[in-house]
């Protein structure tokens, strides 16, 4: 494919107005949610509590943080190239840290993706292996925050009870029975009532996604690489906690994190700020946390988060920045 017809198929970028009013509002939303909180909270002691952490602990956090998202850079090249997107290391890198980035500008946690799936298409073999595998990317990790929160869910000894444990695993069982509904549906859809521009795009994802089913093993070991990696930000988040002074088991932030990680997915503030901090405290109200302390642990983690993703933006800009021969 030449590369005039790869700038015409490309998706044209929105425009700045609506980019910045989108952006907006999304901060205007997470600031809401934020004032909310603060109302029921002593704001005092949560600055207070967030002044007990040190730079030290703060480089530190985010040079974890960033580490591990070199794993997540790693296998999404892995799941991506399983279609036949072909990229390359340098050019997968570029586009997971500049989605990383784009987090911070786009809505909801999953936001950054959109972006990572532009830069992608430039530079990928195939677009059908691109849409795809960004999409088992992250339903990986999905995948892997159900199961940390099961798992943390049949560990939590006594602060969850009976009720709501069986509330849970409810809710697991109802979430599986619509993913079936949701496979048979794509199974069964009238695909020939299609025109034929989209059945050809469809058959070019349905082949994409033969190759990937066609490696178990490599699918398993991307989701064992996103295991690795919300381990490690639910570890860097329990050493934020502690400095804190919230010293909990890692049992129940293994049940209260990914949980409050898969509600920041709901695209209602920027990249989850407010909402993670809002459902963090009510995860861990039952289990003895002060709500202060648990908000103050929430603001520290989007800090760091913050600042990891400014990172990756300035190493995809740099990667961008090199002459096509070094690439």
């Amino acid at each position: 494919m030449t590369d005039e017809v790869k700038a015409q198929s490309a998706p044209q970028p929105l425009p700045v107005w609506r980019t910045v009013l989108r952006a907006a509002l999304q901060y205007g939303a997470s600031a809401l949610v934020l004032y909310v909180l603060f109302r029921f909270l002593p704001a005092h002691q949560v600055l207070a509590t967030l002044k007990r952490l040190s730079v030290q602990l703060w480089v530190l956090a985010i040079a974890g943080y960033l580490a591990a998202h070199v794993i997540g850079a790693v296998k999404y090249r892995l799941v991506l190239n399983m279609g036949g997107a072909g990229l390359s290391p340098r050019n997968a890198a570029r586009c997971y840290f500049a989605g990383l980035f784009g987090s911070l500008f786009l809505p909801s946690l999953i936001g950054g993706d959109i972006l990572r799936i532009a830069m992608a298409l430039r530079v990928g073999r195939s677009k059908a292996a691109v849409f795809l595998g960004s999409f088992v990317d992250r339903l990986s990790d999905f995948t892997a925050l159900v199961l940390l929160a099961a798992v943390g869910a049949i560990l939590v000894p006594g602060g969850l009870s009976a009720k709501d444990r069986k509330i849970f695993l409810l809710v697991i069982a109802a979430a599986g029975v619509a993913g079936l509904i949701a496979l048979g549906i794509i199974a069964f859809f009238p695909v020939r009532k299609l025109s034929i521009k989209i059945r050809r795009k469809l058959v070019r994802v349905r082949e994409a996604g033969r190759e990937i089913l066609r490696q178990p093993g490599t699918m398993l070991r991307a989701l064992s690489m996103s295991v690795v990696v919300q381990l490690a930000f639910i570890t860097l988040n329990v050493m934020l906690a502690v400095a804190c002074g919230l010293d909990l088991p890692f049992r129940v932030w293994l049940f209260a994190w990914p949980l409050a990680k898969l509600s920041a997915a709901v695209p209602i503030t920027q990249a989850g700020i407010g909402v993670r901090e809002a459902a963090t405290a009510a995860l861990l109200l039952p289990f003895g946390a002060e709500p202060q302390l648990s908000v103050a642990t929430g603001l520290a983690w989007d800090a760091v988060v913050v600042g990891g993703a400014i990172a990756g933006g300035l190493f995809a800009l740099i990667v961008g920045s090199q002459p096509d021969e070094a690439r």
